[in-house]
């Protein structure tokens, strides 16, 4: 696979992907249907919303003493063998992640922070394959322009969603709760 940088190529395996991507001097990808998806430059809302669900997931894992990590966004989720995303957030449980790993191997959770160029993306397509991996019980939809997460949870009889405003999102399993107020507080102007 010789492709010039920047040049996307046609439809890759996982591992040509990844050294695809390695290679490129800039910007960010998915491998969706075996194919690299260039992921959009992010606004600074877009990046902060990131950072403050981060954060809160992982103070959430570190009141606990759950075998969980909260990791930023580029960590790869493995749907199958020919579409690879990568959330904005995703909580892993089980055995610490090697540090020369890419893929989270047990993702509960995963976050993607939508934008308006992504928005349907994020709550089609990239949300039913979410829920095709076994591990993963929840996907939060973060409304940057709302102050909204709408969570979609996994149950028996299938996948449960709420739109969630004010107050906390109970996020079990793990077991874990995160606040609203502390996903948001980015929108608050400081003194």
């Amino acid at each position: 696979m010789s492709q010039p940088l920047g040049e996307a190529p046609g439809k890759v395996t996982r591992e040509e992907f990844r050294r695809w991507a390695e290679a490129q001097p800039r910007g960010r990808y998915e491998r969706v249907n075996g194919v690299p998806v260039a992921m959009a430059p992010e606004r600074i809302a877009h990046l902060r919303a990131k950072a403050a669900i981060w954060l809160a997931l992982r103070q959430a894992i570190a009141a606990t003493s759950l075998p969980c990590e909260a990791l930023p966004d580029g960590a790869t989720v493995e749907i199958d063998d020919e579409t690879d995303y990568e959330p904005d957030a995703t909580v892993t449980c089980g055995p610490r992640i090697n540090d020369g790993d890419i893929a989270a191997p047990n993702p509960v959770i995963v976050v993607e922070v939508m934008s308006p160029s992504t928005r349907s993306i994020d709550a089609g397509g990239k949300l039913l394959d979410y829920f095709r991996v076994p591990s993963i019980q929840h996907s939060l939809l973060v409304r940057t322009d709302r102050a909204v997460v709408i969570h979609h949870r996994r149950t028996g009889a299938g996948i449960e969603t709420r739109l969630i405003g004010s107050g906390s999102i109970e996020l079990d399993p793990p077991g874990i709760s995160i606040a609203l107020a502390d996903v948001f507080a980015w929108r608050q102007p400081t003194a």
